[in-house]
């Protein structure tokens, strides 16, 4: 089997073991996060109504290193998710390890204000 097929498959299985337990509601949206090799983006969405409350990514921003990108757009999620008056969420890591970028993200959410 080729190698990428293999990692990517393993990565959807991971991906679908986390969703099976988080759900984002109207109260407690769910941040779900997405790495890219060059970027990284960010969604509070609500599975309810199926619908993004607030978003923020690194597409759009001058960055240094990964893990600072990362810390920049956890912040602008938190102002972002402030001004759509979420303040409590549920973390979706999406089936990557929490450690990283990942983990640079969800602390400066923390930091930012978000509850979780």
């Amino acid at each position: 089997m080729d190698k990428n097929k293999h990692k990517a498959q393993r990565w959807a299985k991971r991906k679908r073991r986390v969703r099976r337990r988080i759900f984002g509601t109207t109260e407690k949206p769910r941040l779900s996060v997405f790495r890219s090799n060059q970027n990284i983006y960010a969604q509070l969405i609500n599975d309810i109504e199926g619908r993004t409350l607030a978003s923020a990514s690194t597409t759009h921003m001058e960055r240094g290193s990964t893990a600072e990108a990362a810390s920049e757009v956890g912040k602008q999620l938190a102002d972002n998710a402030k001004s759509a008056g979420v303040h409590t969420i549920v973390f979706d890591r999406s089936g990557y390890r929490y450690h990283g970028r990942v983990k640079a993200l969800a602390e400066a959410a923390r930091e930012g204000g978000l509850s979780f």
